[in-house]
């Protein structure tokens, strides 16, 4: 049995074609938290067709390795923050590289490093594993593709995964913000430490949040979230354009900018973020959801029409 199971997982990657990032190092979080990928979720569920709808719960239904994971997010919502479950797994630590793309530039001047983004990236990710859904036969591998893409159309949404920031201290880049540790509240009125990146994964500390161990959030706050983040951000605004909805180097491209303008503004060691940037920052990040849920319902009703 494990002989078999090492076989399936071994083809699962050929499917995938992303054998050649296993020497990467990963940044140090990773996506939306469980919340965000979430919301994404149910706001595309709600959007998708009834074949594309009967084709994912047929495909989620699949119990793809590591089994015990998988059964663990059946469901479209749940499934969003599957390929995040998958951390406690070394044999999985390949697909790490695949949640981000480090577009880099420089605030000081310091010059850009060669070779960045990596050619493995959440765009090529998202190309690969539609192309897959499009065109497999092999259920399994189209099972592990609609868990990433679910995934990854909320990570690519996020901005500080579409950047890093080079600078003197980070000529290599600070791995979108996760070498960036601020000050923010804690539980007990005190300020703790944390990084830009995660603060941002948490939607600035206003999306559902990450229990203990990674647990994700009730189902029971998702749709209240959802409701909250589609407000004053409908599918028909200008720019969302779900009429192309391939066009991933747009997503990130979009997530680029909103990453200078906005997530690293005034940004440093040792700073604690304002009301004005907590402000601004929450207007993003919910409308980065909404339109990832948009747009993951267009990318899925495009494919299964």
């Amino acid at each position: 049995m494990q002989n078999e199971s090492k076989r399936r997982l071994f083809k699962s990657r050929i499917a995938i074609g992303l054998l050649g990032v296993m020497l990467f190092t990963p940044t140090l979080s990773l996506g939306w938290g469980a919340g965000g990928h979430m919301m994404v979720a149910s706001i595309a569920f709600k959007r998708l067709n009834p074949r594309a709808k009967a084709k994912a719960n047929e495909l989620l239904a699949i119990k793809i390795d590591p089994a015990a994971v998988t059964a663990k997010s059946t469901n479209f919502v749940n499934a969003a923050h599957w390929a995040d479950d998958l951390r406690p797994f070394a044999e999985f630590d390949h697909f790490k590289a695949l949640h981000f793309i480090d577009q880099p530039f420089s605030t000081d001047g310091t010059a850009l490093p060669s070779g960045v983004p990596e050619p493995d990236n959440i765009v090529k990710a998202l190309e690969d594993n539609a192309n897959i859904l499009k065109t497999s036969t092999d259920k399994n591998a189209q099972a592990q593709a609609l868990r990433f893409i679910i995934h990854f159309v909320g990570d690519i949404h996020q901005p500080l995964h579409c950047a890093t920031r080079v600078t003197s201290t980070n000529p290599t880049g600070d791995r979108g913000g996760n070498l960036v540790s601020i000050k923010i509240p804690g539980s007990n009125g005190q300020l703790k430490t944390s990084n830009l990146h995660s603060y941002w994964d948490g939607g600035i500390a206003t999306f559902p949040k990450t229990g203990a161990n990674f647990a994700p959030p009730p189902l029971s706050q998702i749709g209240p979230a959802t409701v909250i983040a589609m407000k004053g951000n409908p599918a028909t605004a200008a720019g969302v354009n779900l009429n192309d909805p391939f066009n991933f180097n747009a997503w990130a491209d979009e997530s680029f900018k909103l990453a200078k303008t906005t997530a690293y503004k005034g940004m440093k060691n040792g700073v604690q973020p304002s009301a004005a940037y907590n402000a601004a920052g929450t207007k993003v990040v919910r409308k980065r959801v909404a339109w990832g849920g948009y747009r993951l319902a267009a990318l899925l009703n495009s494919i299964w029409p």
